[in-house]
C-alpha cells in the first residue's frame, strides 16, 4: 500500500520528464523522489498530481503541460487516456522506436551483463494502425461514464468494449478502435446496437448473470474473418436471434461461431465451440505456407510483422539444410514450419496440447514431413532421455512466454551445447535474466529488436547466441 499523500503535497509543478519506464510512463524527479507519470513524454515539462507514494517513488498524472516534448503529438483515438490500450499514441512513432530500442539496450546491459555492441536497429512495423488480427471485447451492463457523458442523460448503461484499467467490472464502450481492420468496428457496433434494440441482456461482471459475455473477432492477411460470440445465460431463442442477424448482415464471414460460457472466468480453452455458419477456422498465409487458425489457436496478433520476426529468426539461425532444430515453446508450430524447409528435422515442444494439434495440422496442410511435435511442460519433456532419443540439436530456437524460461530448461540447454541458440522474447527483462544464466557457455553475437505493437511500450527482441 502506498502512503497517504497530504493535500498540500499532492501537486508538483514544472517537473521535467527525462526518461520513460518499462510500463510506458514518463519518468521525472522531485528532490529524492522518482516520479512515474501517466501519459508524460520525455522532454515534457509538466505539473503532476500525485496519486500514490512510497518511500523512494511516486505515481501521478499530468494536470498541465508547460513545455510539450518535441516528441509529443495529438492522439488519434477519442478513447485515448481512458482505454487501457495504445498508451504511446501521443508520441511520434520514431520516438516510440527510439525508446523501445533504448529499453532493450538498458535491460540487456543492466540485468544480463550483455555487451550490446552487437545490437542492430529496431525493425519498425510497416503498419502503425489497424495491425492486429485479433481483438476480444467484453459485454457489460455497467458502462464506464467519461467526462463526455451528460450526467443527466447517459442513455443505456450497456457497453461493448474494453476493461477500464483497474476496474474489472467497468467496460468502456468503444465507438472506433484503431487496432483492427474492417469489418471489425462495423461488426462490433452493429452487434451491440442490435442486442440493445432486442433487449438481450449484457453480462453483469459482479453478479455473473446476463446473456451476452464476450465478442472475439479474428481477421487474417488472406482476407478471412472469424466472429465468436460468447453467451452466458441467454434466454430461449436469443442465441439464434443474434446469430441469424450477424449471418444475414455479414454474409461474407468465413467463420461464425458461438460459445456458452457459464464459468466465473472468460477463458474459452475448456469450452465447446458451436459452428453457426461457415468453417470453424480461418487461414493465415506466410511465404506460401498456410496456417490454420481456429478459435482457440495462438497466432501472432500482428500478421505482417510476425512474418518479419520469423525472417529475422531464420536469418539468425542461418540454416544450411542439414541441421536438427529444437523449437521450444513452439505454440502452433508457426516458427517450426517456417524453418522446416531449411532444416533436416525440426522438433517442437509446447505446453498446450491443442496448440500441438494445430502444429501437426499446419505441417500436414503444407506437405511438411520433417517436423515432430510434443505436448507437455517444457521442463518435464526436455529431459536428458529426450535428447538422447532425438539427438543433440544443432540449433535451438526458443520463444518462451513473458516469464522467460524455467531454470531446468536453461540447465538442459547448457547441457545440450547446441552450437547456436536463437532466443525470441516478448519480455527483454526476463530474456536478459536468462542470457546471464546462459553466459557460462554462450556469447551473444547478434541482437535485433522488432516492433510488433506500435502505440504501446511492448517490444519483441531476437538474440543469437553462439557456443563459446
Amino acid at each position: 500500500m502506498g502512503r497517504r499523500i497530504p493535500q498540500d503535497k499532492k501537486s508538483l509543478s514544472n517537473i521535467e520528464i527525462v526518461d520513460i519506464a518499462e510500463e510506458g510512463k514518463g519518468v521525472g524527479r522531485h528532490e529524492d523522489l522518482v516520479l512515474f507519470v501517466e501519459r508524460a513524454v520525455p522532454g515534457d515539462v509538466v505539473d503532476v498530481e500525485l496519486q500514490r507514494k512510497k518511500k523512494n517513488f511516486a505515481e501521478g498524472r499530468v494536470t498541465a503541460i508547460h513545455t510539450p516534448s518535441p516528441y509529443r503529438i495529438e492522439p488519434f483515438c477519442a478513447h485515448f487516456g481512458v482505454c487501457g490500450g495504445c498508451k504511446w499514441q501521443h508520441m511520434q512513432y520514431d520516438a516510440q522506436l527510439k525508446f523501445k530500442q533504448q529499453y532493450v539496450d538498458n535491460v540487456l546491459t543492466r540485468i544480463g551483463k550483455v555487451d550490446v555492441s552487437a545490437m542492430e536497429d529496431i525493425l519498425p512495423s510497416a503498419e502503425v494502425q489497424y495491425y492486429r488480427n485479433k481483438l476480444e471485447y467484453t459485454f457489460s451492463n455497467k458502462r464506464w461514464l467519461t467526462n463526455l457523458d451528460d450526467g443527466n442523460n447517459v442513455g443505456t448503461m450497456d457497453a461493448l468494449g474494453f476493461h477500464v484499467p483497474g476496474r474489472f467490472d467497468k467496460i468502456l464502450d468503444i465507438d472506433h478502435c484503431f487496432l483492427q481492420q474492417d469489418p471489425s468496428n462495423n461488426l462490433r457496433n452493429a452487434i451491440r446496437d442490435f442486442a440493445i434494440q432486442q433487449g438481450i441482456s449484457f453480462y453483469d461482471l459482479r453478479e455473473h448473470e446476463g446473456a451476452l459475455r464476450n465478442l472475439i473477432i479474428r481477421t487474417s492477411s488472406t482476407g478471412e474473418t472469424m466472429v465468436i460470440v460468447v453467451f452466458a445465460y441467454p434466454q430461449e431463442g436469443q442465441v439464434t436471434l443474434l446469430m441469424d442477424f450477424i449471418a444475414q448482415q455479414y454474409p461474407e464471414l468465413t467463420s461464425l461461431l458461438y460459445i456458452i460460457n457459464q464459468k466465473r472466468n472468460d477463458t474459452i480453452f475448456d469450452q465447446d465451440i458451436h459452428v453457426f455458419k461457415g468453417r470453424d477456422f480461418i487461414y493465415e498465409e506466410m511465404e506460401g505456407l498456410k496456417f490454420k487458425v481456429g478459435p482457440k489457436s495462438f497466432y501472432q496478433t500482428n500478421s505482417r510483422q510476425a512474418y518479419e520476426l520469423y525472417k529475422v529468426t531464420r536469418d539468425f539461425a542461418d540454416l544450411q539444410g542439414d541441421e536438427l532444430v529444437y523449437d521450444l515453446y513452439t505454440g502452433a508450430g508457426t516458427i517450426a514450419n517456417f524453418v522446416a524447409r531449411s532444416s533436416k528435422q525440426v522438433i517442437g515442444v509446447e505446453y498446450v496440447p491443442s496448440a500441438i494439434e494445430d502444429a501437426k495440422i499446419n505441417s500436414q496442410i503444407n506437405d511438411i514431413h520433417n517436423t515432430t511435435f510434443y505436448a507437455g511442460d517444457m521442463k518435464d519433456v526436455l529431459t536428458a532421455e529426450f535428447v538422447a532419443q532425438h539427438g543433440k540439436p544443432d540449433v535451438v530456437i526458443t520463444d518462451p512466454p513473458r516469464a522467460g524460461m524455467h531454470g531446468d530448461v536453461i540447465h538442459r540447454i547448457l547441457e545440450m551445447e547446441a552450437p547456436k541458440v536463437v532466443y525470441v522474447s516478448c519480455n527483454a527483462a526476463t530474456q536478459a535474466r536468462d542470457l546471464e544464466l546462459l553466459s557460462s557457455k554462450y556469447k551473444v553475437v547478434r541482437i535485433k529488436p522488432v516492433d510488433m505493437f506500435p502505440q504501446t511500450q511492448h517490444v519483441e527482441n531476437v538474440v543469437l547466441l553462439q557456443l563459446k
